[in-house]
């Protein structure tokens, strides 16, 4: 399957070019910057550069591509937690999930691409007892920036759902190589390895919904993803 991989420079991205190229996916890559075209190149994917807020160059990137699927691991956080810049990307990130996600799955359409698995978060959900699980509604009503980053989510989830195999992945907060943490420090969380391999088998075996993708430990259930398609959060990536 040729796969377009939005956001392929990024933590997932990373992680999940390898993983693609040995079951036999050709990956084009996209990202913002020449200088990460040659560490793409090196994982396995042919890399476009194209600004996804650019929505006529994304349509004929995704157009020349001709992908099967879309993966959509498109994320602008620049700046970690506690820095004084967190809450600026918080809110870039946030447009970058209405605005982006938009763009990418209007190219989608234009390019008759049926399925896209995309990036969401396992902890934009309203505060309630128990573990969270997909049908629980999001913290519409938060204030400040927490609610623009829920309406953030909520615009991302809908776009890609709109699609006829939209899949949406609620990943918890990162932890291990290339993200801001090597431990699991937040709840929930999970481990940057089991999120790029719960995506790939997402790819070919999820059907078309919301699906938590996180570790055991109350905050979320991830049991939909285990037994729709075999999420594994203890699955690591022998470097």
């Amino acid at each position: 399957m040729k796969i377009f991989l939005a956001g392929a420079g990024g933590a997932v991205g990373r992680r999940l070019t390898p993983l693609l190229r040995a079951v036999g996916h050709a990956i084009v890559g996209t990202t913002r910057s020449a200088d990460k075209c040659d560490a793409l190149r090196a994982l396995g994917a042919e890399p476009v550069m194209v600004d996804v807020f650019d929505a006529d160059a994304l349509a004929r990137a995704v157009r020349a591509a001709a992908p099967q699927a879309i993966i959509h691991e498109l994320t602008d956080l620049a700046f970690a937690p506690g820095t004084p810049q967190y809450e600026e990307g918080l809110a870039r990130n946030a447009r970058l999930r209405i605005e982006g996600t938009r763009n990418l799955v209007t190219a989608a359409r234009a390019a008759n691409v049926k399925r896209m698995v995309a990036q969401s978060v396992a902890f934009a959900y309203a505060p309630g007892e128990g573990a969270r699980i997909e049908s629980d509604p999001l913290n519409l009503g938060a204030e400040g920036i927490a609610r623009r980053s829920a309406e953030a989510v909520a615009a991302l989830e809908q776009a890609v759902l709109g699609l006829p195999e939209g899949i949406v992945l609620r990943y918890g907060f990162f932890y291990g190589p290339g993200t801001w943490s090597e431990t699991a420090s937040r709840v929930p969380s999970v481990h940057i390895d089991a999120a790029a391999r719960a995506t790939l088998l997402a790819l070919t075996k999820a059907k078309p919904g919301i699906y938590n993708i996180a570790e055991d430990g109350g905050a979320v259930s991830s049991e939909k993803a285990k037994r729709e398609f075999g999420f594994d959060p203890g699955s690591r990536i022998r470097s």
